[in-house]
């Protein structure tokens, strides 16, 4: 595992979202939703593709929070850009379980 050292870390701006929208992504290489979230007023509306299907309907994922990060330069994979990065846990299986907040908070909170 590289190290990094505490500048590094700050650079990275985490921050609470909700899902507003989940599309299937049917171009994908593997099994993923194109999801729109809301980052508040600071930050905005934020789109990006997450491969969880395995553990999340798309019903599951309406107006749940999620931690992203929001400072990574748009990517594109395939003919959609995705603008913010869902963190989760990867388990053997590689599948997914996002990392949310217990508690509902205002979105854009930054994660610190």
């Amino acid at each position: 595992m590289d190290e990094i050292n505490w500048g590094d870390f700050e650079k990275v701006d985490m921050r609470i979202g909700t899902i507003l929208e989940v599309n299937d992504f049917p171009e994908a290489k593997k099994p993923a939703y194109k999801l729109t979230i809301d980052f508040g007023i600071e930050i905005g509306i934020k789109k990006t593709s997450a491969q969880i299907t395995k553990n999340y309907t798309k019903q599951d994922l309406i107006n749940k929070q999620i931690i992203a990060v929001v400072n990574f330069p748009p990517k594109q994979i395939g003919k959609f850009m995705s603008e913010c990065l869902v963190l989760g846990s990867v388990g053997v299986d590689n599948s997914i379980v996002l990392l949310t907040s217990d508690l509902k908070v205002e979105n854009g909170l930054r994660i610190g």
